[in-house]
């Protein structure tokens, strides 16, 4: 039989560097400088992240799908050509082989960005927060394929919680149900992305990164698939307090449902309208716990770079 094709897996050189040396990395999305924010502010605060991560001691691997590869590392012209780009498809698990397969440009979501972390041997990734089961689900059955993947992919995600503009209660209990591990970073709430609490309890806590790499690698020595969703609530200087934004959310929401915008299109509206409805307030606490994310998912990396993978011995 012949052998399989190699992955289109393309590093960028600082990123094979780390590789080669044992050296702490940290995955970042693509879709967050196509998607979330306009040029020339999205170059520049996806700059800013990676200088976050190189400043803690790791390496930043920002991931994206150009010419046909998956270019795990953005050397900087590549980063400002994604940030100018339009049409760039927003790429979750169910997107992202084709948009390999036909050589088209492709922004990775949370999901995609930790299949491509996983297949590229980075364990711990740093986005702002996950999706998850969408208000109304129980009509829409509208539910990001980020719970799925947190169930079966081996990487940590450190995040400030998920959106708000989704239903928590109900995203917390797909999560228990997937059995991932839903940690609180130094605290008992659970934060809701602008806000540092949801008004609900997290199901764990940790208080530092040492607590959450020795929890990723005891997942591995026990055979559980997935990863594990870091918590980590927005720094408080920066926070919009959850009585003040909710009433931003709920109206964009009812605006939303009148337009009929559903899919792919609801959360780049929702986050557009918000931003609008707080007078940019949202933009900057999104930019502000992005970087709180990438601190300490550097930090987590460095502990898991310090304790070599040890699996269980096989039968005798």
């Amino acid at each position: 039989m012949s052998k399989p094709p190699p992955l289109p897996l393309r590093f960028a050189p600082e990123v094979a560097r780390a590789r080669d040396q044992g050296r702490p990395v940290v995955a970042l999305e693509s879709t967050i400088i196509t998607h979330g924010m306009p040029w020339p502010q999205n170059a520049e605060t996806a700059r800013a992240v990676e200088a976050e991560i190189r400043d803690a001691g790791a390496v930043p691997a920002t991931i994206a799908v150009m010419e046909g590869s998956i270019q795990v590392g953005l050397e900087p012209d590549a980063l400002d050509k994604l940030a100018r780009s339009e049409g760039v498809r927003k790429l979750s698990r169910a997107d992202l082989a084709p948009c390999l397969a036909g050589r088209a440009t492709g922004a990775t979501t949370v999901a995609a960005t930790m299949i491509c972390a996983n297949l590229a041997g980075i364990e711990v990734f740093a986005t702002g927060g996950i999706g998850g089961v969408h208000r109304g689900a129980e009509s829409s059955f509208d539910i990001s394929a980020d719970l799925r993947e947190l169930a079966e992919t081996p990487v940590t995600v450190v995040a400030a919680g998920a959106k708000a503009i989704l239903d928590l209660p109900k995203t917390l209990e797909v999560l228990e149900t997937l059995g991932v591990p839903v940690i609180a970073f130094g605290q008992d709430a659970f934060p809701a992305f602008w806000s540092r609490d949801s008004g609900l309890e997290a199901p764990l806590r940790a208080d530092s990164a040492a607590e959450i790499a020795e929890a990723h690698r005891m997942r591995a020595r026990l055979g559980l698939p997935g990863g594990q969703l870091i918590a980590n609530p927005v720094p408080g200087a920066a926070e919009i307090p959850r009585d003040e934004i909710t009433p931003m959310i709920e109206r964009a929401l009812k605006e939303a449902e009148a337009s009929r915008i559903t899919g792919k299109a609801l959360t780049p509206y929702l986050l557009a309208r918000i931003f609008e409805l707080s007078a940019g307030r949202s933009l900057d606490c999104n930019i502000a716990l992005v970087r709180n994310n990438a601190r300490l998912a550097a930090e987590i990396a460095s502990q898991l770079a310090a304790r070599p993978i040890v699996l269980p011995p096989g039968p005798d």
